[in-house]
């Protein structure tokens, strides 16, 4: 394995993406580093945070100190300067950036931050960086929750999971989060992390549903109490692996997501609940519910894999066949227990 010689408070971590997790995420790592590369979306973009000193879309009341960003809209100047990258764009756009590529990445860590499917291939992060560019697993790691980027934002109590198999960076990355107002959790589990990450979205549209049809507190407790089950399934179908479903990083992660009110996801659910059709609902919303885009390559994998994962498949109903929500709700209050 490559040896990377990196020490916590220099400048070779940098951030893929703009949007709000991105930005808690350069919040945080500037608590212990002294500088953070920084590329984002657009020269908009760098040169409002370059100006104004915070990011004019998301989170807009933290404030960087623009003398410890690298700000730069060229991801070969990001990762050909850093030894470990964070992606953190949502999955929709993570294949256009990665197109635009050509710098040497070998020996480079990447952490995705990401928490949906890549439509191009319909394939996992992990996944899609090994087949496409032939990242090893061993040179990847995931970071999980549970941690909304607005309580980040104001410096509340967050917790992080970094899942990687990379012992250097098992070790460092830890470093590189932890501060006063952030506390970080190590896992082996890359893959379980990073499929958790993803299903706990979708659950988060069923408990909005949920929420938009007026059912109560005690539903929403046993749909949650299903779903965690039902993620262990589906956990124990794709990647069997040594875990424990209870952990922050899957029970805490869905719980923060079907109940915040930060969470898009719920947000969107709840929408759908309320009576809006599924696209009006997608295009009221002013940030990208990854759920919504999950729920098709999550449904037919768990189809392919004949798993037992009815609240996937009510969800894929309801997003896809335009099936009514109250009806299809129904019928899991008569399954559950």
């Amino acid at each position: 394995m490559t040896k990377i010689h990196l020490n916590p408070k220099d400048s070779k971590i940098g951030v893929l993406g703009s949007g709000s997790f991105a930005t808690a995420i350069v919040k945080m790592l500037l608590e212990n580093s002294k500088v953070v590369h920084w590329c984002v979306k657009d020269e908009n973009v760098k040169n409002a945070i370059k100006t104004k000193g915070y990011n004019p879309k998301y989170l807009m009341a933290v404030h960087f100190d623009v003398r410890r960003l690298k700000l730069t809209t060229n991801i070969n100047s990001l990762v050909s300067r850093c030894d470990i990258i964070i992606l953190a764009t949502p999955s929709l756009y993570l294949s256009g950036f990665l197109d635009q590529m050509t710098c040497s990445y070998m020996g480079k860590i990447f952490i995705s931050a990401i928490k949906g499917i890549i439509p191009k291939t319909n394939t996992i992060v992990a996944h899609y960086l090994k087949e496409t560019y032939g990242i090893e697993l061993s040179f990847q790691g995931v970071i999980a929750g549970p941690c909304h980027a607005e309580e980040v934002a104001m410096e509340k109590l967050s917790y992080l999971t970094i899942a990687t198999g990379n012992d250097w960076a098992l070790k460092k990355i830890p470093q590189l989060f932890s501060s006063d107002f952030i506390k970080v959790h190590t896992s082996a589990d890359v893959l379980g992390n990073e499929y958790s990450a993803i299903l706990k979205n979708i659950y988060a549209i069923g408990a909005g549903i949920s929420n938009g049809l007026n059912y109560g507190d005690n539903f929403i407790a046993i749909f949650i109490s299903n779903a965690i089950r039902e993620m262990e399934v589906f956990l124990k179908g794709v990647y069997d692996s040594p875990r424990d479903v209870k952990e922050s990083a899957y029970l805490g992660d869905l719980l923060v997501t079907a109940y915040s009110l930060f969470s898009r996801n719920r947000s969107l659910g709840n929408l759908i609940g309320k009576g809006y059709t599924v696209k009006s609902a997608i295009q009221s919303m002013k940030m990208i519910a990854e759920g919504y885009y999950a729920t098709d390559s999550i449904y037919k994998t768990s189809q392919s894999k004949k798993l037992k994962t009815p609240i996937i498949k009510t969800l894929y109903k309801i997003l896809y066949e335009e099936k009514n929500p109250e009806k299809e709700f129904k019928k899991l209050t008569q399954i559950f227990n």
